[in-house]
């Protein structure tokens, strides 16, 4: 009877946590090995409640750190309860094509083949249907389908009444429409469709998920603090970092002002509760972060702070990666006349085409327009200082012969230091978004470990550059020449260009000098953008940068942002100390018998404060340190 009695119940609610205690387990990798404890997590029960089938909630959002269990504990749970619970078709949304095909294999598919519910639900192994963005269940009544947000044609060719979307904030909108709005209207027919937004945020005002987060209750998990038993969130402004002692820092109650420290957390946030702050919100959003999740300490908070202070790039990072928060990114530059007036007046002014001690590092770049080109050269050093050294023009198209032997003299020239020292360039960047085959039939007559070619990206979103994909070999390798382009972020370089041109303390991380002598073209054209936030024509908000000067000339800012490309290139901003000193070593040590260098000066006698006027391709190359740097050379090889 006791059997039949059991075999009778009914089964239980399809309720997130409940399904999670029961069959979800981590492995000996993860921080907790084991079945899942939600005690462990007493701050997801109220996620996975809402995320439920039979909850009402119709969206759920959660913005958060990097690296805090959003996949694990969250989102396999969700669609393992779903499929097992409650089987429905179920659309998941990465990026990119490679995030979405990374998650079916690092993520899904381990997931499906170790957890006994999956097994049962999806069979042991890939049935002869499944693919790596299609899952049917062994009964099908139901799949899984991984798409990416950059395919307009395969969101819009689905109805699904669960949606995740995964990374949300990366996603980016295309001519044939913006993938959030594609993604929601899958579900649009389901009265009781579920939809789940999970990400880490990027820059303030342009930031998906924030949105969404302040669209809905935007709740914040509360703690009684351990003195006062005053109920807060732990906030970063809160934080106070110890430099000496990283694991001295620690958070101060906004109540009574006493120190809660790292040993208090644990029982704070078993007693912590979720508080809306927008309780009108239109659904559940909540934000997760480092300081109350049980994977990493305080210190390590501590210390990323303390590595990324100063640098604008990896600020970003710390806020968005460690704080879950969206970054206040630099919008616009200093007035020009600041910048000018810094070089100039500078105690020890350091002239045109010269190289300051400590800036071992020597990256050009260059711009094509349509009858010149324009490159600059900047200096860099350790804790991202830089030094433009010089700026020329060109007065030929990139097409043009007179063009390639200027083009070759730069890389032949060499600039003298204040060590008496004569350096070449280590990596030159020039635009190839333009005129590409022009760019393309020069550049591969030089080494691609000293010439690089770039072509901006669209948006911030993406790494700040990344190899150009390239139609592949017959065995599947890409083409050689993927180690000569990149897709550059210019969007990113610029902000942190920015915010660094703002630094006035020479010893500042990141602090940025120039050379006497460089005219007020140069800096206008430097100060020229700034950074707006725009609705695009689906309505989402978006950051670009507009070129404010009258003339329209940006050129300066251009080649500044593809010098640091370059410098990137040859390790600037991943140079170990050791590696600086044997740099600095090698170059700033005084020459033995220096003299003068008979070859220092520009390239081109071109004016920089305005674009030549049109070269007929006809007329001989001035005579410039091309042709003698080259010669030079020649003897010293000689």
């Amino acid at each position: 009877m006791g059997a039949i009695a059991a075999a009778m119940q009914p089964p239980p609610p399809p309720e997130v946590s409940g399904w999670a205690e029961r069959n979800l387990s981590f492995d000996q990798g993860s921080p907790f090995p084991g079945p899942y404890d939600s005690s462990r997590f007493p701050m997801l029960r109220r996620i996975h409640e809402v995320l439920s089938p039979d909850h009402p909630a119709r969206e759920v959002t959660v913005r958060g750190s990097a690296q805090i269990g959003k996949t694990d504990a969250l989102i396999k749970p969700f669609l393992g309860c779903i499929f097992d619970m409650a089987p429905r078709n179920t659309l998941v949304v990465h990026p990119t094509n490679t995030a979405a095909a990374e998650w079916v294999r690092s993520k899904w598919m381990p997931y499906r083949r170790t957890n006994p519910r999956m097994r049962a639900v999806f069979g042991s192994s890939a049935g002869q249907l499944d693919n790596m963005g299609y899952q049917e269940t062994l009964d099908r009544t139901c799949s899984l389908r991984t798409v990416s947000a950059g395919s307009p044609s395969e969101l819009s060719g689905t109805t699904r009444p669960n949606v995740v979307m995964d990374d949300l904030s990366k996603f980016e909108s295309t001519a044939l429409g913006d993938p959030e709005s594609l993604a929601v209207s899958r579900a649009e027919a389901f009265e009781d469709a579920k939809i789940g937004r999970f990400s880490t945020p990027m820059i303030t005002g342009a930031c998906r998920v924030s949105h969404a987060y302040q669209r809905g209750t935007a709740e914040e998990w509360r703690m009684p603090c351990p003195h006062c038993d005053h109920r807060q969130a732990l906030a970063w402004e809160n934080f106070r970092v110890d430099e000496d002692d990283p694991g001295r820092s620690h958070f101060v109650c906004v109540a009574c002002g006493a120190e809660i420290e790292f040993k208090h957390r644990d029982d704070m946030v078993a007693a912590g509760e979720w508080v809306a702050t927008n309780p009108k919100g239109d659904h559940p959003s909540f934000h997760l972060w480092r300081a109350i999740m049980p994977f990493r300490d305080w210190r390590s908070i501590a210390v990323s702070w303390l590595q990324a202070r100063g640098d604008a790039g990896r600020e970003q990072t710390f806020f968005n990666d460690v704080l879950g928060l969206p970054y206040e990114a630099a919008s616009d530059a200093p007035g020009w006349e600041e910048l000018r007036n810094r070089a100039e007046n500078a105690v020890e002014a350091v002239q045109k085409g010269r190289i300051p001690t400590g800036l071992p590092i020597l990256a050009c770049g260059v711009d094509c327009q349509g009858t010149w080109l324009e490159w600059q050269v900047v200096a860099f050093g350790r804790n991202n200082r830089a030094h433009v050294v010089d700026h020329g023009l060109i007065p030929h198209h990139i097409g043009e012969a007179e063009a390639w032997a200027e083009l070759d003299g730069l890389l032949k020239r060499r600039w003298r230091n204040e060590a008496g020292r004569d350096i070449r360039l280590d990596r030159l960047a020039i635009d190839g978004g333009a005129y590409t085959d022009d760019v393309w039939t020069w550049a591969k007559r030089h080494p691609w470990e000293r010439v690089s070619i770039s072509k901006g990206a669209s948006s911030d979103k993406g790494p700040i550059y990344q190899a150009q994909k390239f139609e592949r070999r017959r065995d599947g390798k890409v083409k050689r020449r993927q180690k000569r382009a990149f897709m550059v972020n210019v969007s990113a370089l610029k902000a942190v260009l920015y915010a660094d041109l703002k630094k006035e303390d020479p010893q500042a991380r990141g602090f940025q000098s120039f050379a006497a002598g460089l005219g007020d073209a140069f800096f206008r054209g430097l100060c020229a953008e700034r950074r707006i936030l725009k609705r695009n024509r689906f309505g989402v908000m978006e950051s670009r940068w507009e070129v404010i000067e009258a003339d329209g000339r940006n050129e300066p800012l251009d080649t500044r942002v593809l010098a640091e490309f370059a410098a990137r290139l040859a390790g600037f901003r991943s140079a170990t100390d050791a590696e600086w000193d044997a740099l600095e070593a090698e170059r700033d040590a005084p020459a033995p018998d220096a003299e003068p260098d008979l070859f220092d000066r520009p390239v081109t006698a071109a004016p920089a404060s305005e674009p030549p006027a049109p070269t007929p391709a006809s007329a001989a190359s001035p005579a410039g340190a091309s042709d003698l740097a080259a010669r030079f050379a020649a003897l010293r090889k000689g």
